[in-house]
């Protein structure tokens, strides 16, 4: 019932967004004389601010279309080049990039946004990296047909897009697969695999959330998990392919990350209403930008979810050392060879400074001269991975990362 009364108010505000947009379009038409009147712009901005806020997002496009390189600029490449139920691989790449360049698997959160979420991320990589990213499914979107998803399959769909990589690949997980990632490391460590990642960059991970809780981290250990199964698991209406299966819906995933900061986010809808009734076009349009993309949600099969809240947030399984990968416990002391470098933001408040750092201290087998952490001062959980801070300050700093790192293994390490 709570996936569908969604549905039905998301029709009649889908509505109401129309309407209004239309609204604002007669209001700005320079045919119509009420348009230049004291009353008209403001009118016009408040019914396009309500259009814009109101309005249902699907899944947005990379649309990374070409980067400039020594000031040169090269046409981006995208290809998906693995394609599976529950995520694609895809591929990013332009005509000027080195023989030699290296290749980077970015895994990107599986928690309520799209892949499209790390744009920035990819469009700053790929001008000297091929660049693979995870394209995670909408669960309202997968047939039951094709079964369930959990943390198990999670890390064997990242072992299988490292294989497709190749020997010599170095992945980034940004959020909330740091968990996944570092586990997916230690297995492959483990059992010597060759595709094994020359390095691994964790950016604002949950490795440990024991290290400076934050509210997300309190919410999570306020209930117990059958509270989770029982309050926030839904049901994919009949009109999805998805239809029937248990889902965390994204709707309630963005209801929740917006509660968080609800002030700034309404404070900002008021700038943007400002800047529309100033003409200021390009600065309402940044917004608007910001805000298509975030609000832009998919949903996340049901045993994925509630194992990441019971396993991560609640029962700290990978620091404790009792996380399990298909009945066998993951030994992170097992990684020796791989590159450890974690980033967290100062102001982060998803995921608290120490976080991630916590994975330097939990590879014990790792030499302290294959680690390496980094503070980023004055930016916050998005600014880790997207906007200048990330581009000019933080970027430079995990390429050097992966240059250093970039090189076969001489033997393999026992």
């Amino acid at each position: 019932m709570l996936y569908t009364a969604y549905e039905l108010n998301r029709s009649w505000l889908n509505m109401a967004s129309t309407w209004a947009s239309v609204g604002a379009q007669m209001l700005n038409n320079p045919a119509l004389p009420f348009g230049y009147t004291g009353m008209g712009p403001m009118m016009a901005s408040a019914l396009d601010v309500f259009a814009h806020a109101s309005a249902h997002y699907g899944k947005p496009a990379f649309d990374i279309e070409e980067v400039t390189v020594d000031g040169t600029a090269h046409p981006v490449t995208e290809a998906i080049v693995v394609h599976r139920p529950w995520g694609n691989l895809l591929h990013f790449s332009h005509p000027g990039l080195a023989e030699d360049a290296p290749r980077l698997l970015v895994v990107a959160p599986m928690s309520g946004h799209f892949a499209t979420l790390l744009r920035g991320t990819v469009a700053r990589m790929v001008e000297r990296a091929h660049v693979y990213i995870t394209d995670w499914a909408d669960a309202r979107m997968v047939p039951l047909s094709e079964g369930e998803f959990d943390l198990d399959d999670y890390i064997d769909y990242l072992i299988g897009f490292l294989e497709h990589v190749g020997p010599g690949a170095h992945m980034l997980a940004v959020c909330q697969p740091s968990v996944p990632a570092l586990a997916a490391t230690a297995i492959m460590a483990e059992n010597k695999h060759p595709c094994r990642p020359l390095s691994l960059t964790m950016m604002g991970g949950p490795i440990d959330t024991r290290e400076a809780p934050t509210t997300v981290n309190d919410l999570a250990m306020q209930r117990p998990i059958e509270w989770f199964r029982h309050t926030v698991i839904a049901t994919v209406p009949l009109q999805y392919p998805g239809a029937g299966r248990q889902v965390y819906p994204g709707f309630m995933q963005l209801a929740g990350f917006m509660s968080m900061n609800l002030g700034n986010h309404m404070l900002s809808h008021y700038h943007m209403f400002k800047h529309m009734v100033d003409g200021d076009g390009e600065s309402a349009d940044a917004t608007k930008d910001f805000y298509e993309e975030y609000r832009a949600v998919c949903d996340l099969n049901a045993a994925y979810y509630l194992q990441t809240v019971e396993h991560v947030f609640q029962k700290h399984s990978l620091p404790n050392g009792t996380f399990v990968h298909r009945g066998k416990t993951v030994d992170l002391g097992k990684i020796k060879d791989t590159a450890l470098l974690a980033v967290e933001g100062e102001r982060d408040d998803i995921s608290g400074i120490g976080q991630t750092r916590a994975a330097l201290h939990l590879a014990t087998g790792l030499s302290e001269s294959r680690k390496k952490y980094h503070l980023a001062p004055e930016v916050g959980h998005y600014g880790i991975f997207n906007g200048s801070k990330w581009r000019e300050k933080i970027a430079p700093i995990l390429e050097e990362w992966i240059a250093r790192h970039d090189k076969p293994r001489l033997k393999v390490v026992a």
